[in-house]
């Protein structure tokens, strides 16, 4: 075995193949954001020609969000967004924008600054959204829709927190009936 200048030539490998996995993990590379993985999912989901595997981007225990329903479990998050193909022709994310902030280790937020389209009735429908992800250990754990970029109501967000502890009700109720009609997360057949 040949002599290596500085040591044990053994040795020295190690340390430059832990000093390779160390920089590999601790520096930022914007190729393997979190968010390339999950947005493809998003846009199905959104787009009403999801899958039952692309909802295996939530934890078990995952919350969704927007003004008119808050689902809670993968079954009612499911239920919320296979009923879009019952109400709308047509619905998608048509443009949209991502930020990606590390929160902490294993934990992000993304950010899809976007614009919505919905056809109901024949008449086409633009909406402009922020959709909030809260991602841990891959997994989205908090999906929220903010409708024109407006925090959701619920009573830390409004002055008078009986008012937005009825809004809160109102939007469960709307889930779990939305929730019923849907075979309670059952996937479609096709």
């Amino acid at each position: 075995m040949e002599k290596h200048p500085e040591g044990n030539y053994e040795e020295v490998v190690k340390d430059e193949q832990r000093e390779g996995v160390c920089k590999g993990a601790c520096e930022y590379n914007p190729s393997k954001r979190i968010s390339d993985r999950l947005l493809p999912h998003i846009l199905n989901i959104y787009g009403s020609h999801a899958t039952p595997s692309d909802f295996e981007i939530y934890a078990p225990d995952a919350t969704f969000e927007d003004p008119l329903m808050c689902a809670r479990g993968v079954k009612q998050i499911k239920s919320a967004f296979y009923s879009l193909s019952k109400i709308f022709s047509e619905s998608r994310i048509v443009e949209y924008s991502v930020q990606e902030n590390l929160v902490s280790p294993g934990k992000q937020e993304i950010l899809i600054d976007n614009k919505q389209y919905y056809k109901f009735l024949g008449r086409g429908i633009d909406m402009i959204s922020l959709i909030k992800l809260h991602v841990e250990d891959g997994k989205i754990v908090r999906h929220e829709d903010w409708w024109d970029k407006k925090p959701l109501w619920n009573r830390e967000t409004v002055k008078v927190p009986l008012v937005g502890r009825v809004i809160e009700v109102t939007r469960r109720g709307s889930m779990l009936a939305t929730h019923a009609m849907m075979g309670f997360g059952k996937d479609p057949t096709v």
